[in-house]
Order: C-alpha cells, then sequence, then structure tokens
C-alpha cells in the first residue's frame, strides 16, 4: 500500500512514497531556477530524488559523505556535483566531517528551462552533452571548481534576476566545457543510458543490460556487432575509455546494488542472479568497488531511506 507525507523544511517540499523522499522544490513555474545558500554544522537531510536538475557546491564539506546512486564517496574541502537523473537517489551525509561552517549552495532548474529547439544550436551543444551525462551525476574537478567560484560565491545575491540567469548560464557553459567531470551512478542502478555514444556500443550495451545475469563472452558480443574479438576489444575501450570485462563488472554491481537496496533477497541470491558465480568472489569485488560490503551496503541505504 502506498502513502504521502508532505514535509515543509529548507525552502521545499518533500513527499515520502514508501520508503524514499522525493522532494518536491519550491520552483515557480515562471522561474528559470531556484537558489539557496546556506551555513550549517551538520547535514540532516536523508536520501531523496526529484526530477529537476540540481548543481550543489559544498565549501568545508572534508569529511563528508555523498551517495549518488550506488556511487559512495567522502568528499573533500571543496564539491561541486550536477545530478539530472529523475529516479537518482541522492544525500549528502556528515560523515567524518567536523567543520562548524560548512557552506552550501544549491540550484535547482527544471527539464524544460531550455525548452523548444534552444540546446539544438550550437552555441548550446557542450551544456546538452552536459546535462545529458548528468542522469549519472557528474563530479566535477577542482580545477572546474576554480573557474566558477567567483561567480557561485555571489550568485545567490544577485539582486537583478536577469544578470543573476546570465550567470547560472555562465557557470553552466563553463563546467561544460571544462575538464572532464567524473560519472557517479552506474548506468544499471540509475536506470539510465547514454544516447551520443555510436549504435555499435549502444547495441552492445543494451545486450548486456539485457543479459547481465547469463554468461557474456567477448567473443559473443564481438559476433554482435560483426567484429572481430581483439578488434572489437580495442574498439570499446577506444570508445569508452574501460575495458570490456570491466564494464560488465560494473553493470552486474550495478543491478545488485539496486536488488540490495529494493528488495529483501538475501546476498547469496542476488550474487547469482546478477551474473556472478562466486559468493566470496562477488563479496571481494563489491567491496573493491564501492568501499562497502553488500550488507554494509545495504544497511546504510536502510538507515537513510525512511520507513513511515
Amino acid at each position: 500500500m502506498k502513502f504521502c507525507v508532505f514535509l515543509q523544511k529548507f525552502n521545499f517540499q518533500i513527499v515520502i512514497m514508501g520508503r524514499v523522499f522525493t522532494e518536491i522544490p519550491l520552483l515557480s513555474e515562471k522561474d528559470c531556477f531556484h537558489i539557496v545558500e546556506r551555513h550549517k554544522t551538520e547535514f540532516t537531510y536523508p536520501l531523496h530524488q526529484h526530477k529537476e536538475f540540481e548543481l550543489n557546491f559544498i565549501e568545508n564539506g572534508s569529511g563528508v559523505r555523498r551517495i549518488v546512486g550506488d556511487s559512495v564517496e567522502e568528499i573533500a574541502d571543496y564539491e561541486l556535483v550536477l545530478i539530472g537523473g529523475e529516479n537518482l537517489e541522492h544525500v549528502w551525509e556528515q560523515g567524518r566531517c567536523v567543520s562548524k561552517d560548512i557552506r552550501e549552495i544549491t540550484i535547482q532548474f527544471s527539464h524544460d528551462i531550455f525548452s523548444g529547439e534552444l540546446l539544438s544550436r550550437n552555441q548550446f551543444a557542450s551544456i546538452k552533452r552536459m546535462l545529458g551525462r548528468a542522469e549519472h551525476g557528474l563530479s566535477f574537478p577542482m580545477s572546474s571548481i576554480m573557474k566558477v567560484y567567483s561567480v557561485l560565491d555571489t550568485l545567490a545575491f544577485e539582486q537583478d534576476r536577469f544578470v543573476q540567469f546570465l550567470k547560472f548560464l555562465y557557470v553552466l557553459y563553463e563546467l561544460s566545457i571544462s575538464d572532464e567531470p567524473r560519472v557517479l551512478a552506474s548506468s544499471s542502478f540509475a536506470h539510465t543510458s547514454r544516447s551520443t555514444e555510436s549504435r555499435r556500443i549502444q547495441k552492445v550495451k543494451q545486450y548486456i543490460n539485457d543479459n547481465y545475469n547469463k554468461p557474456l563472452t567477448l567473443s559473443d558480443l564481438a559476433a554482435l556487432v560483426g567484429m572481430s574479438p581483439v578488434a572489437f576489444s580495442r574498439f570499446f575501450r577506444v570508445r569508452t575509455g574501460r575495458t570490456l570485462s570491466d564494464y560488465i563488472i560494473d553493470i552486474r554491481l550495478g543491478f545488485a546494488a539496486r536488488m540490495l537496496v529494493d528488495s529483501t533477497r538475501n546476498v547469496s541470491e542476488i550474487c547469482y542472479e546478477c551474473g556472478f558465480n562466486n559468493l566470496s568472489n562477488f563479496n571481494r569485488t563489491f567491496k573493491a568497488k564501492k568501499g562497502f560490503t553488500p550488507r554494509d551496503f545495504r544497511a546504510m541505504f536502510k538507515k537513510n531511506k525512511v520507513i513511515v
């Protein structure tokens, strides 16, 4: 049975649907974006999701733990992340942070802010690519943060709304052309796929997503796109920056992480259902990639989700 509870906090609403917070930002239909700056000593907001894009900047947050989908990391003093997936759970937790003045700037904007054909124009090509990749969550390196820091630093207090919007566009543009951000959540956990890849790469990735729980061999996947195993192995690595075996493991771990969060099946069942044939290897690989054992990963998400 589903239920719904509304809460009001920090200038936005949250709706509890089942066990996951769905945030409803107070973003007016007449506004391009909503920005809020906070200074605080701790993070208390729970794991949540929302349909809007979110650009989140944190200063003096060393030791804070960030969760985006199945990505769990401890951040440094400076953090800048773009979230774009409608069903992508995320949260910043206190972790080991002891700072007494954590600064957070959150900018939320809707998917239709660039309505019509605007994003298809040449001037917006890099922003369009970045927003597409944000379905998985993007973490920007320090070099990118420094390029936009001076604008972010005063953006919340800009009195002229038109100038504020222009500065916001500048931030998006600079981030879209700066050093490559890291993709955070796996596609299998975020339930998203990238549409900018070659047809052969898309075909293979779709096949892996549909058959992750079955044996997958290099020769079979190469034959799927009419290439020799050696040529396809090289082609896949050049186009994705990853080996085929690493990609398959990450996809299987992403589905395993989703099952750990959304089901009550035991770890052994999940191991074999996700294509692993050895429980010890599954536990070892999961911890090496995610930083937690499967049981600890499940316990962490249960702690952050809310049961009403």
